[in-house]
């Protein structure tokens, strides 16, 4: 079970079945799910298509988004 988390309250913002983080942020952004204020920190997004996500306020310290 892979979950992403609100930064500041620690809320689910979505969950699955999924082995990666960068699989379950897929997901999510497909699914048009809320991400803002998610805790993306060092996240491996590499090459994620992340077009119309909402990542305001979002933690991405670390993440590597090369591509994304």
């Amino acid at each position: 079970m892979m979950e992403i988390k609100n930064r500041y309250d620690g809320t689910i913002l979505h969950s699955g079945d999924f082995k990666t983080l960068k699989e379950c942020v897929k997901d999510a952004v497909s699914n048009k799910s809320n991400l803002r204020g998610a805790d993306l920190s060092g996240a491996y997004l590499r090459g994620a298509y992340l077009r119309d996500a909402d990542l305001r306020g979002a933690y991405l310290s670390g993440a590597n988004l090369r591509g994304a």
